[in-house]
């Protein structure tokens, strides 16, 4: 199994590796020789989509049948298979429950019809609250209890708290192809929380494609602020961290939820994508530099060591100089952890592909180019500003022949935001492991990751 794209899909592979194990297939490394190499693709962006087809290409010359699942076979289906021949069977969401059979029917040479896009938002109730039964009959990956196979042993894990999106941003066609928005159960939560502790993780990543929209199909629109006490409360759990937040929908009650629960890591993952009024409005999103500045004092007036980050898109149709500016002074003013920079392409079924004002792709470069320097000497002071604070580390890397030993703070994602690298130590370090949780003291910074000097190892929780 290949696994591409964002959190939300590693949550899929393992459930999909659930299915497949209870069917009777057994999942093996790359290096071994496969029957079928099944590959969960990104259709995000461009780069996401290219990245997809060239591991599938990669893995027809092994040998092995292909079978492509995931974001790219959902929104692309037919055409995908078309084009591609070299996948034995593109299959949508609708196959999950039946993927162990569908893989059978491909090692024996039959022919499965591909997946026939549609819009999937149609297949629930425009009203969120009507979704909740309607939904028990429309296939949501990652919803209801399916034992997964956990594809590592590391001490992180991704939880899934809801799937789909209600917003219509005028970039994003994540929507149309993975639906409307459902929340899961509090109580499927947090039984799936004390299964992922029982198999070793230490902290769990709460994600979603609008983790503020939590609960509005359950007739409670805060019901993500009581959720985090009580998963911060799962015996073995020792950090758990939230993704995903809309800004505009970001309520105080929220920020005051993540800031000050122990256990929750004082951490923002929050999409601003711009802050100029005037682009945000073109992107049907809503805020401001200054309602956007104001979130961040906000949230540094409850926890001021709290991470901050974002993702921006640059060069979207209609920018012009003074939006750039406008962007520059909120980065200024920020003093975000992490930032994401991209620049703006047509995304096929998008509004935004027929606005009008399309810069050229020189100009985008140079915009993305300039904002990547600014970010890139405003994430190194915030890195810089952390010299001699204490953090909590959470080990994720211990390789003894490198001596390489590193993980991350509250204020760091895993894969995105940079980590903590031991340099030095008060403690014996060959007595420290992975999932280890360590108080450190911030000795020096190089970029987003930190120096770290070891303290104390801290007790685990039981289980």
């Amino acid at each position: 199994m290949v696994t591409l794209g964002c959190a939300r899909n590693e949550v899929d592979s393992e459930e999909l590796a659930g299915r497949l194990t209870a069917g009777g297939w057994d999942l093996v490394d790359a290096d071994e020789n496969a029957d079928v190499v099944l590959v969960n693709t990104c259709g995000f962006v461009e780069s996401a989509k290219k990245d997809s087809v060239d591991t599938l290409l990669a893995a027809s010359d092994t040998g092995a049948k292909v079978v492509a699942v995931g974001c790219l076979a959902q929104r692309y289906g037919k055409e995908l298979a078309d084009q591609l021949p070299e996948a034995n069977a593109v299959l949508g969401f609708d196959h999950y429950p039946e993927l162990s059979d569908r893989l059978d029917d491909v090692l024996a040479g039959k022919s499965i019809a591909s997946h026939t896009p549609g819009d999937r938002r149609t297949l629930l109730p425009i009203t969120p609250v009507q979704r909740p039964k309607a939904a028990e009959d429309v296939i949501v990956p990652g919803h209801g209890w399916i034992p997964r196979t956990r594809l590592d042993d590391g001490p992180v894990a991704a939880l899934k708290i809801a799937s789909g999106c209600d917003r219509r941003c005028t970039f994003c066609a994540i929507p149309a192809f993975r639906g409307s928005f459902v929340s899961r159960t509090p109580e499927e939560i947090l039984n799936e929380a004390a299964w992922l502790a029982s198999q070793g993780a230490r902290e769990v990543f709460l994600v979603s494609e609008n983790s503020t929209s939590y609960g509005k199909d359950l007739g409670d629109v805060r019901l993500l602020e009581s959720l985090l006490p009580k998963l911060a409360a799962v015996p073995g759990l020792d950090r758990v961290r939230v993704s995903y937040l809309q800004p505009a929908e970001t309520r105080p009650g929220l920020v005051h939820a993540i800031a000050t629960t122990p256990g929750v890591a004082d951490y923002f993952d929050l999409s601003f994508q711009h802050s100029s009024e005037t682009v945000l409005r073109r992107m049907k999103r809503f805020g401001s530099t200054d309602s956007f500045l104001d979130l961040c004092t906000q949230i540094r007036g409850l926890a001021p060591k709290a991470g901050i980050r974002t993702n921006f898109i640059v060069g979207f149709p209609g920018e012009t100089e003074a939006d750039v500016a406008e962007l520059e002074r909120f980065l200024t003013g920020a003093r975000l952890d992490a930032v994401g920079v991209f620049g703006y392409s047509d995304e096929d079924g998008t509004a935004a592909a027929d606005l009008d004002g399309k810069l050229d792709q020189d100009t985008i470069d140079e915009r993305v180019a300039r904002i990547s320097s600014l970010v890139e000497e405003l994430t190194a002071q915030r890195a810089e500003d952390r010299i001699g604070d204490e953090v909590i580390v959470l080990v994720e890397r211990l390789e003894d022949d490198e001596d390489d030993l590193a993980g991350r703070a509250a204020h760091q994602a895993p894969e995105v935001d940079g980590e903590c690298v031991f340099t030095s130590s008060d403690i014996d370090i060959d007595e420290i492991e992975v999932g280890d949780l360590v108080r450190c003291r911030v000795e020096a910074a190089e970029g987003v990751d930190l120096c770290v000097r070891a303290l104390e190892i801290l007790p685990r929780q039981p289980r």
